[in-house]
Protein backbone atom coordinates (compact mmCIF):
# COMPACT_ATOMS: atom_id res chain seq x y z
CA UNK A 1 0.00 0.00 0.00
CA UNK A 2 1.18 3.52 -0.73
CA UNK A 3 1.79 5.86 2.20
CA UNK A 4 1.09 9.04 0.25
CA UNK A 5 -1.81 9.41 -2.12
CA UNK A 6 -4.19 11.65 -4.01
CA UNK A 7 -7.97 11.27 -4.05
CA UNK A 8 -10.30 12.96 -6.53
CA UNK A 9 -13.98 12.47 -7.26
CA UNK A 10 -17.04 14.36 -8.48
CA UNK A 11 -17.16 17.91 -7.16
CA UNK A 12 -20.52 17.26 -5.51
CA UNK A 13 -22.46 14.08 -4.76
CA UNK A 14 -26.24 14.17 -4.24
CA UNK A 15 -27.46 10.76 -3.09
CA UNK A 16 -30.83 9.47 -2.02
CA UNK A 17 -34.25 8.21 -2.97
CA UNK A 18 -36.22 10.80 -4.93
CA UNK A 19 -33.29 13.17 -5.40
CA UNK A 20 -33.83 13.24 -9.18
CA UNK A 21 -36.49 15.88 -8.45
CA UNK A 22 -33.64 18.27 -7.58
CA UNK A 23 -32.07 18.04 -11.04
CA UNK A 24 -33.62 21.15 -12.66
CA UNK A 25 -32.52 23.33 -9.74
CA UNK A 26 -29.05 21.80 -9.85
CA UNK A 27 -28.76 22.60 -13.58
CA UNK A 28 -29.83 26.24 -13.39
CA UNK A 29 -26.54 27.73 -12.12
CA UNK A 30 -24.72 26.34 -15.18
CA UNK A 31 -27.03 27.80 -17.83
CA UNK A 32 -30.36 27.35 -19.63
CA UNK A 33 -29.44 25.14 -22.63
CA UNK A 34 -29.05 21.48 -21.68
CA UNK A 35 -27.96 18.49 -23.75
CA UNK A 36 -29.25 15.24 -22.24
CA UNK A 37 -27.22 12.19 -23.27
CA UNK A 38 -29.09 8.93 -22.81
CA UNK A 39 -29.17 5.32 -24.02
CA UNK A 40 -30.98 3.61 -26.86
CA UNK A 41 -34.48 4.40 -25.56
CA UNK A 42 -34.53 8.18 -25.72
CA UNK A 43 -38.15 8.29 -24.50
CA UNK A 44 -36.93 7.38 -21.01
CA UNK A 45 -35.64 10.94 -20.72
CA UNK A 46 -39.07 12.40 -21.54
CA UNK A 47 -40.03 13.21 -17.96
CA UNK A 48 -36.64 14.80 -17.40
CA UNK A 49 -37.06 17.05 -20.46
CA UNK A 50 -40.47 18.08 -19.18
CA UNK A 51 -39.10 18.87 -15.71
CA UNK A 52 -36.30 20.98 -17.17
CA UNK A 53 -38.70 22.91 -19.41
CA UNK A 54 -41.03 23.54 -16.47
CA UNK A 55 -38.05 25.13 -14.72
CA UNK A 56 -37.36 27.44 -17.68
CA UNK A 57 -34.56 25.38 -19.20
CA UNK A 58 -34.24 24.05 -22.76
CA UNK A 59 -33.49 20.34 -23.00
CA UNK A 60 -32.52 18.36 -26.09
CA UNK A 61 -31.87 14.61 -26.11
CA UNK A 62 -28.93 12.86 -27.78
CA UNK A 63 -29.30 9.08 -27.80
CA UNK A 64 -26.42 6.58 -27.88
CA UNK A 65 -27.61 3.19 -29.19
CA UNK A 66 -25.08 1.02 -27.32
CA UNK A 67 -21.70 1.22 -25.64
CA UNK A 68 -20.29 4.53 -26.93
CA UNK A 69 -17.89 4.71 -29.85
CA UNK A 70 -15.53 7.43 -30.96
CA UNK A 71 -18.04 8.45 -33.62
CA UNK A 72 -20.83 8.67 -31.04
CA UNK A 73 -18.69 11.06 -29.01
CA UNK A 74 -17.82 13.11 -32.09
CA UNK A 75 -21.46 13.37 -33.19
CA UNK A 76 -22.61 14.24 -29.69
CA UNK A 77 -20.03 16.97 -29.29
CA UNK A 78 -21.14 18.52 -32.60
CA UNK A 79 -24.75 18.39 -31.36
CA UNK A 80 -23.69 20.14 -28.14
CA UNK A 81 -21.96 22.87 -30.15
CA UNK A 82 -24.91 23.41 -32.51
CA UNK A 83 -27.29 23.61 -29.55
CA UNK A 84 -25.02 26.01 -27.73
CA UNK A 85 -25.25 23.68 -24.75
CA UNK A 86 -24.14 25.20 -21.47
CA UNK A 87 -24.40 21.97 -19.47
CA UNK A 88 -24.52 18.26 -20.34
CA UNK A 89 -26.51 15.66 -18.39
CA UNK A 90 -25.73 11.96 -18.69
CA UNK A 91 -28.93 10.03 -17.90
CA UNK A 92 -28.88 6.26 -18.15
CA UNK A 93 -26.52 3.34 -17.64
CA UNK A 94 -22.75 3.28 -17.84
CA UNK A 95 -22.79 3.86 -21.59
CA UNK A 96 -24.76 7.08 -21.21
CA UNK A 97 -22.48 8.16 -18.36
CA UNK A 98 -19.34 7.71 -20.44
CA UNK A 99 -20.87 9.16 -23.61
CA UNK A 100 -22.05 12.26 -21.80
CA UNK A 101 -18.68 12.73 -20.15
CA UNK A 102 -16.85 12.42 -23.47
CA UNK A 103 -19.27 14.75 -25.25
CA UNK A 104 -18.96 17.40 -22.55
CA UNK A 105 -15.18 17.20 -22.86
CA UNK A 106 -14.86 17.11 -26.67
CA UNK A 107 -17.34 19.94 -27.22
CA UNK A 108 -14.72 22.33 -25.87
CA UNK A 109 -11.54 20.92 -27.50
CA UNK A 110 -9.77 22.28 -30.60
CA UNK A 111 -8.64 18.83 -31.82
CA UNK A 112 -10.25 15.52 -32.78
CA UNK A 113 -10.93 12.86 -30.14
CA UNK A 114 -7.88 10.81 -31.22
CA UNK A 115 -5.62 13.65 -30.13
CA UNK A 116 -6.69 12.91 -26.54
CA UNK A 117 -7.63 9.21 -26.53
CA UNK A 118 -5.34 6.74 -24.76
CA UNK A 119 -3.88 3.56 -26.32
CA UNK A 120 -5.05 4.08 -29.93
CA UNK A 121 -4.68 7.88 -30.00
CA UNK A 122 -2.04 10.37 -28.93
CA UNK A 123 -3.16 10.45 -25.29
CA UNK A 124 -2.65 14.19 -24.91
CA UNK A 125 -4.13 16.14 -22.02
CA UNK A 126 -7.27 18.16 -22.73
CA UNK A 127 -6.56 21.67 -23.97
CA UNK A 128 -9.71 23.25 -22.54
CA UNK A 129 -11.99 22.48 -19.58
CA UNK A 130 -15.11 20.46 -20.49
CA UNK A 131 -18.65 21.77 -20.41
CA UNK A 132 -20.19 21.33 -16.95
CA UNK A 133 -21.33 17.72 -16.65
CA UNK A 134 -24.00 16.24 -14.38
CA UNK A 135 -24.11 12.43 -14.15
CA UNK A 136 -27.40 10.71 -13.29
CA UNK A 137 -27.06 6.89 -13.38
CA UNK A 138 -30.14 4.71 -13.78
CA UNK A 139 -28.24 1.45 -13.23
CA UNK A 140 -25.77 0.43 -10.53
CA UNK A 141 -22.56 -0.79 -12.11
CA UNK A 142 -19.70 1.18 -13.60
CA UNK A 143 -19.63 4.03 -11.09
CA UNK A 144 -18.85 6.32 -14.04
CA UNK A 145 -20.74 9.11 -12.29
CA UNK A 146 -17.66 9.72 -10.12
CA UNK A 147 -14.74 8.90 -12.44
CA UNK A 148 -12.42 11.07 -14.53
CA UNK A 149 -12.43 8.92 -17.68
CA UNK A 150 -14.83 7.99 -20.45
CA UNK A 151 -14.45 4.62 -22.16
CA UNK A 152 -14.98 4.72 -25.94
CA UNK A 153 -14.90 1.86 -28.45
CA UNK A 154 -12.77 2.10 -31.57
CA UNK A 155 -14.30 -0.59 -33.81
CA UNK A 156 -11.66 -0.16 -36.49
CA UNK A 157 -8.92 -0.86 -33.91
CA UNK A 158 -10.91 -3.58 -32.14
CA UNK A 159 -10.39 -2.10 -28.68
CA UNK A 160 -11.85 0.24 -26.10
CA UNK A 161 -9.79 3.12 -24.74
CA UNK A 162 -10.28 6.08 -22.45
CA UNK A 163 -10.42 9.81 -22.60
CA UNK A 164 -8.99 10.73 -19.22
CA UNK A 165 -8.40 14.00 -17.40
CA UNK A 166 -9.09 15.25 -13.89
CA UNK A 167 -11.25 18.05 -15.34
CA UNK A 168 -13.63 15.37 -16.69
CA UNK A 169 -14.84 14.57 -13.17
CA UNK A 170 -18.56 15.45 -13.09
CA UNK A 171 -19.55 18.70 -11.44
CA UNK A 172 -22.45 16.81 -9.84
CA UNK A 173 -23.15 13.10 -9.43
CA UNK A 174 -26.85 12.69 -8.67
CA UNK A 175 -27.52 9.11 -7.57
CA UNK A 176 -31.16 8.22 -6.96
CA UNK A 177 -31.60 4.48 -6.22
CA UNK A 178 -35.25 4.66 -7.28
CA UNK A 179 -34.19 5.25 -10.91
CA UNK A 180 -32.96 1.63 -11.11
CA UNK A 181 -36.28 0.07 -10.07
CA UNK A 182 -37.28 -0.68 -13.67
CA UNK A 183 -33.88 -2.05 -14.64
CA UNK A 184 -34.28 -5.60 -16.07
CA UNK A 185 -32.86 -8.48 -13.97
CA UNK A 186 -30.24 -9.37 -16.60
CA UNK A 187 -28.92 -5.79 -16.61
CA UNK A 188 -29.09 -5.58 -12.82
CA UNK A 189 -27.04 -8.78 -12.57
CA UNK A 190 -24.34 -7.78 -15.07
CA UNK A 191 -23.98 -4.22 -13.85
CA UNK A 192 -23.97 -5.31 -10.22
CA UNK A 193 -21.23 -7.84 -10.92
CA UNK A 194 -19.23 -5.03 -12.54
CA UNK A 195 -19.54 -2.97 -9.37
CA UNK A 196 -18.44 -5.92 -7.23
CA UNK A 197 -15.54 -6.63 -9.60
CA UNK A 198 -14.37 -3.02 -9.42
CA UNK A 199 -14.45 -3.02 -5.62
CA UNK A 200 -12.48 -6.29 -5.48
CA UNK A 201 -9.93 -5.25 -8.12
CA UNK A 202 -9.33 -1.84 -6.55
CA UNK A 203 -9.00 -3.44 -3.09
CA UNK A 204 -6.12 -5.71 -4.16
CA UNK A 205 -4.65 -3.25 -6.68
CA UNK A 206 -0.96 -2.44 -6.42
CA UNK A 207 -2.09 1.21 -6.18
CA UNK A 208 -4.55 0.69 -3.31
CA UNK A 209 -4.61 3.41 -0.65
CA UNK A 210 -6.45 4.03 2.64
CA UNK A 211 -9.38 6.01 1.23
CA UNK A 212 -10.11 3.56 -1.55
CA UNK A 213 -9.78 0.68 0.91
CA UNK A 214 -12.56 2.11 3.05
CA UNK A 215 -14.82 2.47 0.03
CA UNK A 216 -14.05 -1.02 -1.28
CA UNK A 217 -14.65 -2.72 2.05
CA UNK A 218 -18.12 -1.21 2.41
CA UNK A 219 -18.86 -1.69 -1.29
CA UNK A 220 -17.99 -5.40 -1.22
CA UNK A 221 -20.16 -5.94 1.87
CA UNK A 222 -23.14 -4.12 0.33
CA UNK A 223 -22.89 -5.91 -3.03
CA UNK A 224 -22.47 -9.30 -1.33
CA UNK A 225 -25.67 -8.92 0.66
CA UNK A 226 -27.84 -7.12 -1.90
CA UNK A 227 -26.92 -8.00 -5.50
CA UNK A 228 -29.03 -11.15 -5.68
CA UNK A 229 -31.88 -9.43 -3.83
CA UNK A 230 -31.93 -6.61 -6.40
CA UNK A 231 -31.97 -9.14 -9.25
CA UNK A 232 -34.78 -11.17 -7.69
CA UNK A 233 -36.92 -8.16 -6.72
CA UNK A 234 -36.18 -4.98 -8.63
CA UNK A 235 -38.53 -3.01 -6.37
CA UNK A 236 -36.51 -3.81 -3.23
CA UNK A 237 -35.34 -0.26 -2.51
CA UNK A 238 -33.01 -1.27 0.32
CA UNK A 239 -31.18 -3.59 -2.09
CA UNK A 240 -31.21 -0.93 -4.82
CA UNK A 241 -29.72 1.57 -2.38
CA UNK A 242 -26.97 -0.85 -1.38
CA UNK A 243 -26.10 -1.47 -5.03
CA UNK A 244 -26.17 2.25 -5.90
CA UNK A 245 -23.68 2.90 -3.10
CA UNK A 246 -21.52 -0.09 -4.06
CA UNK A 247 -21.37 1.12 -7.66
CA UNK A 248 -20.54 4.68 -6.66
CA UNK A 249 -17.87 3.49 -4.23
CA UNK A 250 -16.39 1.27 -6.94
CA UNK A 251 -16.13 4.25 -9.29
CA UNK A 252 -14.41 6.37 -6.65
CA UNK A 253 -12.04 3.50 -5.91
CA UNK A 254 -11.08 2.71 -9.50
CA UNK A 255 -10.53 6.38 -10.31
CA UNK A 256 -7.92 6.58 -7.57
CA UNK A 257 -6.51 3.05 -7.14
CA UNK A 258 -6.94 1.57 -10.61
CA UNK A 259 -8.32 -1.83 -11.56
CA UNK A 260 -6.73 -5.04 -12.81
CA UNK A 261 -6.72 -7.90 -15.29
CA UNK A 262 -10.50 -8.35 -15.45
CA UNK A 263 -10.88 -4.87 -16.90
CA UNK A 264 -7.69 -5.34 -18.89
CA UNK A 265 -9.49 -8.13 -20.73
CA UNK A 266 -12.74 -6.18 -21.00
CA UNK A 267 -11.13 -3.47 -23.16
CA UNK A 268 -10.24 -5.64 -26.18
CA UNK A 269 -13.24 -7.95 -25.78
CA UNK A 270 -15.65 -5.03 -25.75
CA UNK A 271 -13.88 -3.47 -28.71
CA UNK A 272 -14.01 -6.60 -30.88
CA UNK A 273 -17.27 -8.31 -29.89
CA UNK A 274 -20.85 -7.38 -29.05
CA UNK A 275 -20.36 -8.35 -25.43
CA UNK A 276 -21.89 -6.37 -22.52
CA UNK A 277 -19.15 -4.99 -20.32
CA UNK A 278 -20.66 -6.10 -17.01
CA UNK A 279 -21.26 -9.66 -18.18
CA UNK A 280 -17.69 -9.94 -19.47
CA UNK A 281 -16.33 -8.76 -16.12
CA UNK A 282 -18.61 -11.18 -14.28
CA UNK A 283 -17.47 -14.29 -16.13
CA UNK A 284 -13.78 -13.34 -15.94
CA UNK A 285 -13.73 -12.39 -12.27
CA UNK A 286 -13.27 -15.89 -10.79
CA UNK A 287 -10.54 -17.14 -13.18
CA UNK A 288 -8.61 -13.86 -12.86
CA UNK A 289 -8.90 -13.99 -9.07
CA UNK A 290 -7.61 -17.58 -9.08
CA UNK A 291 -4.62 -16.68 -11.28
CA UNK A 292 -3.72 -13.65 -9.17
CA UNK A 293 -4.03 -15.61 -5.92
CA UNK A 294 -1.78 -18.39 -7.22
CA UNK A 295 1.01 -15.86 -7.88
CA UNK A 296 0.43 -13.95 -4.63
CA UNK A 297 0.37 -17.13 -2.54
CA UNK A 298 3.62 -18.35 -4.09
CA UNK A 299 5.32 -14.97 -3.65
CA UNK A 300 5.50 -15.04 0.13
CA UNK A 301 4.19 -11.45 0.29
CA UNK A 302 2.28 -11.52 3.57
CA UNK A 303 0.68 -8.10 3.00
CA UNK A 304 -0.84 -9.17 -0.32
CA UNK A 305 -1.85 -12.54 1.11
CA UNK A 306 -3.77 -10.78 3.88
CA UNK A 307 -5.60 -8.59 1.34
CA UNK A 308 -6.84 -11.66 -0.50
CA UNK A 309 -7.78 -13.37 2.78
CA UNK A 310 -9.69 -10.31 3.96
CA UNK A 311 -11.59 -10.24 0.66
CA UNK A 312 -12.74 -13.75 1.53
CA UNK A 313 -13.95 -12.53 4.91
CA UNK A 314 -15.89 -9.68 3.29
CA UNK A 315 -17.52 -11.93 0.68
CA UNK A 316 -18.44 -14.76 3.05
CA UNK A 317 -19.11 -12.77 6.21
CA UNK A 318 -16.93 -15.25 8.14
CA UNK A 319 -14.00 -14.11 10.26
CA UNK A 320 -12.26 -17.46 9.69
CA UNK A 321 -12.47 -17.21 5.88
CA UNK A 322 -9.43 -18.05 3.77
CA UNK A 323 -8.35 -16.52 0.48
CA UNK A 324 -9.33 -19.79 -1.22
CA UNK A 325 -12.93 -19.31 -0.05
CA UNK A 326 -13.40 -16.44 -2.51
CA UNK A 327 -13.46 -18.66 -5.59
CA UNK A 328 -16.51 -20.83 -4.77
CA UNK A 329 -18.38 -17.68 -3.74
CA UNK A 330 -17.64 -15.92 -7.04
CA UNK A 331 -18.33 -19.00 -9.16
CA UNK A 332 -21.56 -19.70 -7.31
CA UNK A 333 -22.73 -16.11 -7.68
CA UNK A 334 -22.07 -16.06 -11.44
CA UNK A 335 -23.84 -19.40 -11.80
CA UNK A 336 -26.95 -18.33 -9.89
CA UNK A 337 -27.09 -15.08 -11.88
CA UNK A 338 -26.83 -17.14 -15.10
CA UNK A 339 -23.87 -15.19 -16.44
CA UNK A 340 -23.02 -16.65 -19.90
CA UNK A 341 -19.52 -17.71 -20.96
CA UNK A 342 -17.42 -15.81 -23.49
CA UNK A 343 -18.33 -18.28 -26.25
CA UNK A 344 -21.90 -16.95 -26.21
CA UNK A 345 -20.60 -13.67 -27.66
CA UNK A 346 -18.95 -15.32 -30.64
CA UNK A 347 -15.48 -15.60 -29.12
CA UNK A 348 -13.55 -18.66 -30.32
CA UNK A 349 -10.36 -20.36 -29.10
CA UNK A 350 -8.59 -18.91 -32.13
CA UNK A 351 -9.30 -15.38 -30.76
CA UNK A 352 -7.75 -15.91 -27.34
CA UNK A 353 -4.09 -15.21 -28.11
CA UNK A 354 -4.95 -11.90 -29.80
CA UNK A 355 -7.22 -10.86 -26.92
CA UNK A 356 -4.50 -11.74 -24.40
CA UNK A 357 -1.87 -9.74 -26.29
CA UNK A 358 -4.13 -6.68 -26.39
CA UNK A 359 -5.15 -7.10 -22.76
CA UNK A 360 -1.51 -7.11 -21.67
CA UNK A 361 -1.21 -3.56 -23.05
CA UNK A 362 -4.46 -2.24 -21.55
CA UNK A 363 -4.21 0.60 -19.03
CA UNK A 364 -6.17 -1.38 -16.41
CA UNK A 365 -3.40 -3.99 -16.27
CA UNK A 366 -1.18 -1.43 -14.54
CA UNK A 367 -3.21 -1.85 -11.35
CA UNK A 368 -3.18 -5.65 -11.27
CA UNK A 369 -1.52 -6.84 -8.02
CA UNK A 370 0.89 -9.15 -9.89
CA UNK A 371 2.31 -9.57 -13.36
CA UNK A 372 0.61 -12.27 -15.43
CA UNK A 373 2.25 -13.89 -18.45
CA UNK A 374 0.42 -13.99 -21.78
CA UNK A 375 0.26 -17.76 -21.39
CA UNK A 376 -1.62 -17.26 -18.11
CA UNK A 377 -3.88 -14.68 -19.74
CA UNK A 378 -4.83 -17.16 -22.46
CA UNK A 379 -5.53 -19.82 -19.80
CA UNK A 380 -7.83 -17.40 -17.96
CA UNK A 381 -9.77 -16.70 -21.15
CA UNK A 382 -10.04 -20.42 -21.88
CA UNK A 383 -11.53 -21.04 -18.43
CA UNK A 384 -14.10 -18.30 -19.05
CA UNK A 385 -15.32 -19.70 -22.36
Amino acid sequence: MTTSFEFATAARVVFGRGTVSQLPALCQPFGRRVLIVTGAKAERAGKLVGALEAAGLTGEVFSVPGEPTLDDARCGSERAKSLGAEVVIGFGGGSAMDAGKAIAALARQPHDALHYLEVVGQGNALDEPPLPYIAVPTTAGTGAEVTRNAVLASPEKGVKASLRHVSMLPRIALVDPELAVGCPPVVTAASGMDALTQCLEAYVSCRAQPMTDALCVDGIRRASRSLEKAVQDGADLDAREDMALAAMYSGMALANAGLGAVHGFAAPIGGQFQAPHGAVCAILLAPVWAANWAVVNASGNDFQRERFRHAGELLTGRADARAEDVLPVLRGLSGRLQIPGLRSYGIQESDLADIAAKAAKASSMKGNPVSLSEETLVKILSEAM
